[in-house]
């Protein structure tokens, strides 16, 4: 029973994915059998038309929509109740809308783009088959054309890693990484190891113990682009702990301690100095949600020592409980998530402002990895 010192961490991610599918879900072109996540809201019919096609995002909607379904699955109730469709029915009509709205198909300019969806949808097969209904070839299909993608960009070029688009001009950690885990999920444990190496040679600081943004080709010259971001450090410790082993669980650990160390707030009160920093709105409005997947992920993880454990999940539960407690109700049931967990909504989004649906799948990442660590 949820008290306020243990909250219904399961009914919070519920009123976020209610919040975004009924807020920012939409049919493609009024068609039925699909759901596409509008880029913000509100707008009026025209910006609806002209407004950005952010496929990754689509790709993490996809993602949040199966870590919903993991929980109806485990409860035997719809999330937005009985009437309406379930998680994981709406995450394969989103699939649907992806295809079309990308013109037929599911490659891009983009290789990490391409590997987020490709990772969400193994999660959605997976969650498929734990209903006991068959995948859809479809999905294996996505798979097996993005594979080759993959394997095109991953390249000798540079000593390994991934090129991050068609360009090839830039191979970074944000392409790397979640090419690296799904090669760690689908089989190719020696292709996932190698561009793990690669990382640790080439892209981790090591007095941050952080994970880097990339190498950038210019004429005969690289450049080490030197930026750190939340979302990097997220796949890459997904990576380690889906491949084990000495080495990588012991490389997650300090991974763990680094983000911790330095990638966390000061907050007003000593739980928010385990509240992870943010990056803003737009493409950065998803990536500390994306860290925070794979950080619950760890805090589960019984290879680890407890120490690493337990940093790992304060971090996850003291971050959505800041987005939690941040949120702006619009309309009832409809809840408005701030872009920074430090600050409340009704001051990142005034009112009548825009708000995009990045953060709001961040706010939603965050609150489903708390549900998580309560199953």
């Amino acid at each position: 029973m949820a008290t306020a010192e243990t909250p219904d961490l399961a009914a919070r991610a519920d009123a976020a994915a209610c919040s975004v599918t009924r807020a920012f879900g939409k049919r493609l072109f009024f068609l039925p059998g699909t759901h596409l996540g509008a880029s913000f809201r509100p707008h009026n019919g025209l910006q609806a038309f002209l407004q950005p096609w952010n496929y990754w995002w689509q790709a993490h909607y996809v993602d949040c929509l199966v870590d919903t379904g993991r929980r109806e699955l485990a409860t035997g109730v719809r999330f937005d109740g009985a009437s309406r469709p379930s998680a994981g029915c709406l995450a394969s009509r989103l699939l649907t809308a992806i295809w079309l709205r990308n013109r037929l198909r599911f490659e891009n300019d983009y290789f990490d783009d391409m590997a987020w969806l490709a990772l969400a949808t193994l999660r959605l097969d997976h969650l498929a088959a734990a209903t006991g209904k068959p995948g859809r070839r479809r999905n294996a299909k996505v798979r097996e054309n993005l594979t080759r993608q993959f394997d095109s960009a991953s390249t000798g070029d540079l000593g390994g890693g991934t090129f991050w688009n068609t360009a090839r001009d830039f191979k970074n950690t944000p392409a790397t990484a979640p090419v690296a885990l799904y090669y760690a999920r689908t089989g190719g444990r020696g292709q996932a190891q190698g561009l793990l190496d690669w990382l640790n040679a080439r892209l981790l600081d090591p007095e941050a113990g952080l994970y880097q943004d990339g190498l950038r080709i210019h004429g005969a010259d690289t450049v080490l682009v030197t930026d750190i971001y939340t979302y990097n450090q997220g796949p890459v410790l997904g990576a380690m702990l889906e491949l084990g082993g000495e080495e990588n669980l012991r490389r997650a650990v300090a991974l763990i301690e680094a983000v911790a160390r330095r990638l966390t707030l000061n907050g007003t009160t000593p739980e928010q100095t385990t509240v992870l920093s943010c990056h803003g709105d737009g493409d950065g409005g998803l990536f500390t949600g994306i860290l925070l997947r794979y950080l619950a992920l760890a805090a589960a993880d019984a290879r680890l020592p407890q120490h690493a454990k337990d940093a790992a999940r304060a971090m996850v539960l003291e971050t959505a409980a800041a987005f939690w407690n941040g949120r702006t109700e619009t309309a009832p049931g409809i809840h408005v998530f701030s872009s920074n967990p430090l600050r409340p909504a009704g001051q990142t989004y005034p009112p009548g402002s825009a708000v995009e649906l990045s953060t709001q799948l961040q706010a939603w990442m965050a609150l489903e990895a708390a549900a998580s660590l309560t199953r």
